[in-house]
């Protein structure tokens, strides 16, 4: 779905509409530029830490400095000699992988763009920091305007979403606001259930306990 969102796959039947717009009528270069792909396993280049963030140089460093303020970069960059000038090796193999993830984040604020694609993106960070990048995501005004397409590896970060939708062998099992879909029964709630089971283990308490503190 998200390969089909960037055209990075051809949709062989059906339309994908953004804005009420078919995609498929658009230039690439005015589609990409109005998506941002923060992907499971980011990718950097080789070249500075600037042009990761911002490649045609687009931005001031100030924007640039935020937007790693906003991921909790700052710190790392700044050790950096040259600092935003800093030496990145070709695949970010000096960076670790939530550091990667992080600045792929800091990269889509940099952005701001209309449509944010999250396949599982901070699969690779600690509960702690999915948490805090979960309540960036909601509250930063980079995002104010914009529609976020979430694959999610922790049921928790998408129980606030506005429309929760349940795929099954490439078909659309179920679809509504989660809290309805939890009422209803069925796949979505079965999901939460098990989620609250492993948490309940986890930390060495019964599910049962766990759900009624809720």
């Amino acid at each position: 779905m998200l390969l089909a969102l960037a055209r990075l796959n051809q949709v062989c039947g059906g339309r994908v509409l953004l804005d009420g717009v078919d995609t498929a009528a658009l230039p690439l270069a005015t589609l990409r530029t109005a998506v941002a792909v923060i992907p499971q396993e980011p990718h950097l280049f080789s070249g500075t830490v600037r042009f990761n963030l911002d490649p045609f140089g687009a931005y001031s460093d100030a924007a640039v400095w935020a937007a790693l303020d906003a991921t909790q970069l700052r710190g790392l960059v700044a050790d950096l000699p040259g600092q935003l000038q800093g030496r990145v090796a070709e695949g970010g193999s000096t960076w670790s992988a939530g550091q990667r993830q992080l600045l792929s984040l800091a990269r889509a604020l940099l952005h701001r763009r209309q449509l944010v694609l999250l396949d599982e993106a901070t699969a690779s960070v600690d509960h702690a920091s999915d948490q805090r990048i979960q309540r960036m995501l909601r509250t930063d005004q980079a995002f104010a305007g914009a529609t976020l397409v979430v694959i999610a590896h922790r049921i928790d970060t998408v129980l606030d979403s506005d429309v929760v939708l349940v795929l099954e062998k490439g078909q659309l099992a179920e679809m509504g606001p989660p809290q309805a879909l939890i009422a209803k029964g069925g796949a979505f709630a079965a999901m939460v259930a098990a989620s609250k089971n492993a948490m309940g283990e986890k930390r060495g308490r019964p599910a049962k306990e766990l759900e009624v503190l809720g």
